[in-house]
């Protein structure tokens, strides 16, 4: 059967019904300068509190005084709301309680080199422990090479030398007095590279070798008796000599211990004389302990101290930088709060995974090998701020590798563990394994709803450990105590950056800007960045004008000039369309076609674009067909609002008879995704149209909802749709006929620019607000939706009874072509 929808252009339709646009003073709220009780800001007071974020506040005062595992806060909010601003405030208040702070150092572990010790200490103290091990370093170099060298020591190192070697001497005396006793010599021997002392027989008065005795005995010079004997006797002293060596070597023993015990007698209570001080300073066990392993160190490197002493310099008091720097007594001071008389308080504005935990740095030495020590490890934000509070950044450290897995491990089990990081292979396994420190840290985490609501939902260990939430609003109640807070906040950043004072005029522009960027007359926005902005800028123009004053003059300059460098792409769309290139009717009727309105956002800026939408039915059993799904461009809110299309075409017109009717609906030179269901009023005027035949006014453009009732529901970016609508129309040429359709609860959020306004009052332009479907299509078409009488017909020559009309047509032509079946 053929489509009897009319697709010509026809003139516009003259209104039988009655429905009034919307006054000028519904468009647009004016902040009245008279009301605001000043002349300029120079009568307005500074105001340095948190503006219109009650709800967040108190969330955040909750969780920086909680005092539990897992309490830490996750702030979210739109940028701009002063999340950042709001928590340095109130940590201000926070960081003059009373707490005990800690230095935080790190120490060789002489038993494990690869494990240094942690020392926690109150604050100041690191700093104070570092210069006393240097000091005792330094008193080690002096003192104990002085004491080597005094006359006690080698008068009595002497006597201890002498003692044994008067025992070795006498041994060895007794034992050459039975060597030649036995007819032998002590003589030293060449053995390899070395000479050794050996017993060899004597005859003539000279040594001789057992070769040469054998050649006497063949000579019977000597007897076999008299040889063998020999040979005996020098077995015997060989053994004997063996023997004596083993003892001379235990008397050398002995005389090192001897003389290690001079030293312990001597030396070591001059290391404990220098080592008292630091250990009378300190009352920490564990430091205590580390003291302990210090003078075992000592004594067990007494020859190192000897032997590098602390020449003088050419300036006086100055130390000689020596080869052996004693390094593995240093202490490496990780967080020295000797200066700080707070709470901790970290801002860490670029938490790369080194800035938040810290590392172990590593050196490459001139071999080529890669080496570290306990000097090298650093600290990161998390320890600087242990006993107080951190801040972070939620996306930044999300997409910084492991950073998120470690700070949640971290947060867990209370101890902050150091590691090599390295940017290319993230934590790397060394060797070194520093002790891990007690952590009591507060995080704060500042991100989006959606991030919060990502880690809420897929990560189990979150909602642990961030169990605060406080949520910063983007706008607040306009009334008296707000729009004063907006005009002290003017001056609190007009005094701070010594800007120009803002006249009435100006400060209420502001505030209309205020109201505008809220979205809702009734609601301020509290996005203080972008009004900080604004006032800068408007400032700008003010002293490019050299005037005294800030006036609403270059307020308006300032939103106009900001307006300019982001709409590029809103003026291009305004070219294609001006050109014809993007087809959209601003004149005349046409059947089945209606100007929808849809908003783009490029990020920094929001602009609204009228959008052809057109429907074509015919007889057909597949219902609404949403071309835009079909080609896989439609969102979800789309593809619901067009099911909705049909609840509502079937309740209305489906009751006594079967909808048998295909009705194609698309949004013409759409080549992008859409999304939202703004446009589901639109389509059901398009449909009516198409199947009533009764044209649509191009001269208007319609934005709203709908459910399945009929009701016409709100919608979002209505001052950019209607700001869109309005400039395609000036472009054209405006008529005083042209104008937008509106859900009628967004009337509460229209903010429109003056220039509409002025339009609006010399009539060239109009809004309608509607509340139905009815109302709508009367407004478009000209002619009466129509009620539904008592026996199911509508009123005639209405808009329902012509579309019913043609649908009672499709059921008829439907039930004929099944062979009189009902379908």
């Amino acid at each position: 059967m053929k489509n009897t929808s009319n697709s010509k252009k026809k003139k516009s339709v003259k209104s039988s019904t009655s429905h009034k646009a919307l006054p000028v003073d519904q468009l647009r709220w004016r902040c009245n300068p008279g009301s605001l009780g000043v002349r300029s800001t120079e009568e307005v007071k500074s105001q340095r509190d948190i503006i219109g974020q009650e709800r967040a506040v108190r969330s955040l005062r909750v969780g920086l005084d909680m005092h539990h595992d897992g309490y830490n806060i996750f702030v979210t909010g739109f940028s701009g709301t002063g999340r950042t601003t709001t928590i340095k405030r109130l940590l201000r208040e926070f960081e003059k309680r009373e707490v005990e702070l800690k230095d935080y150092c790190y120490v060789n572990n002489f038993k494990n080199p690869d494990m240094p010790l942690a020392i926690t200490l109150r604050a100041g103290q690191g700093r104070v422990l570092e210069e006393q091990m240097e000091l005792l370093v330094d008193e080690l170099r002096k003192d104990i090479p002085a004491l080597y060298e005094s006359t006690r020591y080698q008068e009595e190192r002497k006597n201890i030398l002498q003692h044994f070697q008067d025992r070795q001497k006498v041994i060895l005396q007794n034992f050459e007095k039975r060597v030649k006793e036995k007819g032998f010599d002590l003589v030293q021997v060449q053995v390899g590279n070395m000479m050794r002392p050996d017993v060899v027989p004597v005859a003539d008065g000279k040594p001789t070798t057992i070769d040469q005795l054998e050649e006497m005995v063949q000579q019977k010079v000597l007897s076999e008796t008299q040889f063998k004997t020999i040979v005996e006797n020098q077995a015997q002293l060989e053994k004997q000599m063996a023997a004596i060596f083993r003892e001379l070597r235990n008397i050398e023993k002995k005389a090192q211990d001897s003389l290690e015990d001079l030293e312990e007698r001597l030396v070591m209570p001059v290391v404990d004389e220098n080592l008292l001080p630091v250990r009378t300073m300190f009352a920490d066990a564990k430091l205590h302990s580390y003291l302990d392993d210090v003078r075992d160190h000592v004594r067990d490197n007494l020859e190192r101290f000897r032997k590098h002493t602390l020449p003088p310099t050419i300036s006086e008091g100055e130390q000689q930088p020596d080869k052996d720097d004693f390094g593995e007594f240093k202490v490496n001071v990780l967080v020295d709060n000797t200066e700080t008389d707070h709470i901790p308080i970290v801002i860490e504005t670029n938490p790369k995974y080194k800035n938040i935990f810290g590392t172990v740095e590593r050196e490459l030495e001139r071999s080529g090998v890669w080496r570290t020590d306990f000097m090298h490890i650093k600290a990161g934000s998390l320890l600087r701020a242990n006993g107080g509070y951190l801040v972070l950044n939620a996306l930044d450290t999300l997409i910084e590798p492991w950073a998120y897995q470690d700070l949640k491990r971290t947060l867990r089990t209370g101890k902050m563990e150091i590691h090599t990081y390295e940017p290319l292979f993230g934590v790397l396994p060394t060797a070194m394994k520093p002790e891990a420190i007690e952590l009591d840290v507060k995080v704060i985490m500042i991100g989006s709803a959606e991030i919060y609501y990502l880690l809420y939902h897929r990560d189990e260990d979150f909602k642990k450990i961030f169990k605060i939430r406080a949520d910063f609003d983007s706008v607040m109640p306009k009334n008296d105590t707000t729009i004063e807070n907006y005009q002290q906040f003017v001056k609190t950043i007009c005094d701070d950056e010594e800007l120009r004072p803002f006249d009435a005029k100006g400060l209420a522009k502001v505030i209309e800007h205020g109201v505008r960027l809220a979205g809702r007359k009734k609601k301020l926005s509290t996005r203080f960045n972008v009004i900080a902005d604004i006032v800068r800028e408007a400032n700008y123009w003010a002293t490019k004008d050299q005037s005294r004053f800030v006036t609403d003059t270059h307020v308006d300059r300032a939103i106009e000039e900001r307006h300019h460098r982001v709409n590029l792409v809103e003026d291009k769309i305004q070219e294609l369309i001006t050109d014809d290139v993007f087809m959209i009717d601003t004149q005349g009727a046409v059947v089945g076609q209606v100007n929808g309105l849809s908003v783009y956002d490029i990020g920094e800026y929001a602009f609204g674009k009228p959008s052809r939408i057109t429907a074509r039915t015919c007889l057909g059993r597949s219902g609404i067909i949403n071309i835009e799904r079909e080609a896989e461009l439609s969102g979800p809110t789309h593809n619901k609002g067009v099911a909705i299309l049909t609840g509502y075409l079937s309740s209305t017109f489906a009751q006594d008879k079967p909808l048998v009717m295909d009705a194609s609906i698309t949004f013409e030179q759409s080549y992008g995704g859409v999304d939202g269901d703004s446009a589901s009023s639109t389509e059901i005027y398009a449909i009516l149209s198409s199947l009533s035949g009764i044209p649509i006014r191009q001269d208007l453009a319609v934005t709203g909802s709908v459910n399945q009732k009929g009701e016409i529901q709100p919608i979002g970016g209505v001052n950019e749709k209607i700001e869109g609508f309005y400039d395609v129309c000036k472009f054209r040429g405006l008529t005083g006929t042209q104008g937008v359709l509106i859900p009628k609860q967004n009337v509460e959020d229209l903010m429109l620019r003056e220039e509409i306004i002025g339009a609006v009052e010399k009539g060239l332009f109009h809004v309608y607000a509607v509340s139905s479907i009815e109302q709508g299509i009367e407004i478009l078409t000209g002619m009466k939706a129509g009620k539904s009488e008592k026996n199911g017909r509508f009123e005639r020559d209405t808009v329902f009874s012509l579309a019913n009309k043609k649908l009672e047509e499709y059921a008829q032509a439907w039930k004929k072509h099944l062979g009189g079946k009902t379908a």
